[in-house]
């Protein structure tokens, strides 16, 4: 039997939720799939999305370092530049960059120093 793989969804360090809710819900647009805490006043950890992307947020030591990158394949960057702009978050103003590679990227950081790299062909590279 060959090898097969599913989707991948990363697991992000998070510190502080009010923060995470404001980047990731608030500017990026995602949603909330679900929340978890073993109890009251533990550590969260929660799924969020939009379209084909998850990522999962967690504040339990161990789910992620600070610093990780995300490469998210990315159609409409220049709609999503514009809708990002449009929603002036006071912590960032991404722009995009043809790279030599063929790829336009637009990277945006979170408040916990992850960094999400949305990438798009480049139609005239």
């Amino acid at each position: 039997m060959t090898a097969r793989f599913g989707r991948t969804i990363p697991v992000l360090r998070m510190f502080s939720v009010e923060k995470a809710r404001e980047f990731y819900i608030g500017w990026l647009g995602l949603s909330v799939d679900f929340e978890h805490r073993f109890e009251p006043g533990l550590p969260l950890f929660m799924s969020v999305s939009r379209g084909e992307l998850t990522l999962y947020l967690s504040e339990h030591h161990g789910d992620g370092s600070p610093g990780a990158n995300v490469l998210v394949e990315t159609t409409g960057l220049d709609a999503l530049h514009a809708e990002l702009a449009a929603a002036r978050y006071g912590y960032g103003r991404p722009g995009i960059v043809a790279q030599p590679w063929g790829m336009r990227q637009m990277a945006v950081h979170d408040p916990f120093g992850n960094r999400i790299t949305f990438s798009e062909r480049d139609p005239e590279p």
